[in-house]
């Protein structure tokens, strides 16, 4: 998702660049990085997930936590700042810190900018409010504070929520109509998007239907692009926590190509969303949800034109620079 806010204004004739502190593991589209390697083995899973506390603001869980990202910092220093020597970082007039976070656990990067008087804006994606909370003194010097996740304006005092902006123009629409029903679902993170508990609704439907289902886990994005294309159906996220409700990139991708896809909403978040595109379940209606659609395959394409001309009109790099440059101006950016 960052990536397209950097290609959009550069599209709308700015000059923006992304920097990312890990390598991602999905291939997924980068600028300048890092490249530091994100430990993905079980037990930092493990360690990520049960940082889950919905704690407002942040601070180390405990003594070794804060000393693991003191020598972190201490580790990764030299590497970092000549990162940002090389690579001019200095020189720029906006700062986005993508999730409220810095290069480094102290903030320093960010306290220096503050001192040069440039202008910080905080802007959260995903599950960074929901779990690990708040940068406190960064919040303090954030001028801006933006969210693509409807459940962060609880989270937070003073935030505004964008559409994050999708390059639509280079997704091609194509309905797709199999003979034999293909629903695909493909998880980040099993937990969140409620894979296990969607994977017990499916055998349910097998007895009764014959489809194919294709879980499509840790895989490249231009391979998960390419088996979305061959699909009448997704399912996005149903029955997850901590998350589990709304949509994200992936269903804004699934959408533009065509692709009728389902996702839970809470009612506030439904209410809130202009001409909802989505085919809406919880867990407990979920069966009841691709049944009927197994059995009206004419719903589809309903949904599947709805789905492109929504995304059009909310996401598109001319909507979302739009607004965002009307936040820019009302805080004197």
């Amino acid at each position: 998702m960052p990536i397209d806010f950097a290609k959009m204004q550069n599209e709308s004739g700015h000059y923006s660049r992304l920097v990312t502190v890990f390598k991602n593991t999905l291939d997924f589209e980068e600028d300048l990085s890092l490249g530091f390697k994100l430990p993905v083995n079980k037990l930092a899973k493990q360690w990520r997930d049960s940082k889950i506390t919905g704690m407002k603001y942040y601070k180390p869980k405990n003594f070794s936590e804060k000393i693991f990202f003191k020598l972190r910092d201490l580790k990764n220093s030299s590497v970092i700042n000549k990162f940002i020597e090389e690579n001019n970082l200095l020189d720029f007039d906006i700062y986005h810190f993508d999730g409220g976070m810095d290069f480094f656990r102290d903030l320093r990067f960010a306290k220096k900018l503050h001192g040069l008087g440039k202008k910080i804006v905080c802007c959260y994606y995903g599950s960074d409010l929901r779990t690990r909370g708040i940068f406190r003194e960064l919040d303090e010097m954030s001028r801006l504070n933006l969210t693509v996740e409807f459940d962060h304006i609880r989270l937070h005092k003073n935030i505004h929520y964008l559409f994050f902006p999708y390059d639509v123009k280079k997704t091609q629409y194509n309905f797709v109509s199999n003979e034999e029903l293909r629903i695909i679902h493909s998880p980040t993170n099993r937990l969140y998007k409620g894979t296990d508990r969607i994977l017990e609704v499916i055998e349910q439907l097998r007895k009764d239907f014959d489809f194919e289902f294709i879980l499509a886990e840790n895989v490249s994005r231009d391979k998960l692009m390419r088996m979305k294309c061959g699909c009448d159906l997704a399912i996005d996220q149903v029955g997850g926590i901590m998350g589990g409700s709304g949509y994200g990139k992936n269903s804004i991708e699934n959408l533009a190509m065509g692709l009728p896809t389902i996702t839970e909403f809470y009612d506030e978040y439904l209410n809130f969303l202009p001409e909802n595109p989505f085919i809406c379940s919880d867990i407990k209606n979920l069966k009841t949800t691709i049944t009927d659609i197994l059995e009206n395959r004419g719903l589809l394409k309903e949904y599947s034109e709805k789905g492109r001309q929504w995304v059009e009109k909310y996401h598109s790099f001319e909507s979302v620079n739009k607004r965002l440059e009307s936040l820019y101006e009302e805080n004197d950016i």
